[in-house]
This record gives structure tokens, C-alpha cells and sequence, in this order.
């Protein structure tokens, strides 16, 4: 159908839906872009998903590297970028880095989205 073609409703029977929350800000909005940057990757989404999946919610680097077809120096980079996200904090042990969800990062994401979820369930209803 063309654009000529599409019914037009009149401004006067528009009516805005109620705000049912404070929309993102401008910063906000940047803060958490970059976090869904650093999961849109698979591999990171993985490694995230692997660390979470361990008991306590951390793993030692040496126990989520199998099953990855990338190398180590790949994965590291991955943890790094993750770690730069605030979704893992990491703590040498010896000479091995072990990696924690940081669950006020999750919780952060999962707000925004559940909330999103929410209000789109209460248009849909």
C-alpha cells in the first residue's frame, strides 16, 4: 500500500497513553547501551551465561574456557570487556582470574526490561 493510501486519524482523536514510568534519560540510555553492547556479542553472552550457571555465581577462568572455539587470549579479551560493562567483577587466586556476576548489574538490566515487558503487557491487555 502507498503512503498516499494509509488512513490518517485526525490530531483531535488521538489520545496519549498515561506515562506509566519515568522514560530513560538521555545518560541513562548511553549507560546502558553499552552494557547491551557488551552482550551482543555471543561468545560474551556465553561466558556471562556460563559464570552465572556456576555455583556463587563465579567460575575461575580455566573452568568456562572449554567448549569455546576461540583462543585464550580471545576469551581474556571477552572477561575484559564484560569486566568494563560492570557485569563481572574478577579476582586473581594464585595464578588464576576468577570471574563474578555482579548481580546489581543484572538486576539493573532486568528492571528496565521487565518494566518494558510490563507496560507493553498492559497495552496489549
Amino acid at each position: 500500500m502507498s503512503k498516499s493510501k494509509l488512513p490518517i486519524t485526525p490530531v483531535q482523536v488521538c489520545s496519549a497513553a498515561p506515562i506509566v514510568r519515568e522514560p530513560l534519560t538521555e545518560t541513562t540510555a548511553a549507560e546502558l547501551a553499552s552494557v547491551f553492547k557488551a552482550l551482543s556479542d555471543p561468545v560474551r553472552l556465553r561466558l556471562l551465561s556460563a559464570i552465572a550457571a556456576r555455583e556463587g555465581r563465579q567460575a575461575c577462568v580455566c573452568d568456562i574456557a572449554d567448549g569455546f572455539e576461540v583462543t585464550q587470549p580471545t576469551i581474556s579479551h571477552h572477561l575484559k570487556v564484560l569486566r568494563e560493562a560492570g557485569l563481572l567483577d574478577s579476582e586473581r587466586r594464585a595464578s588464576w582470574v576468577y570471574y563474578r556476576v555482579v548481580p546489581e548489574a543484572l538486576q539493573r538490566l532486568s528492571d528496565v526490561l521487565l518494566v518494558e515487558s510490563g507496560a507493553a503487557e498492559q497495552v496489549n491487555a
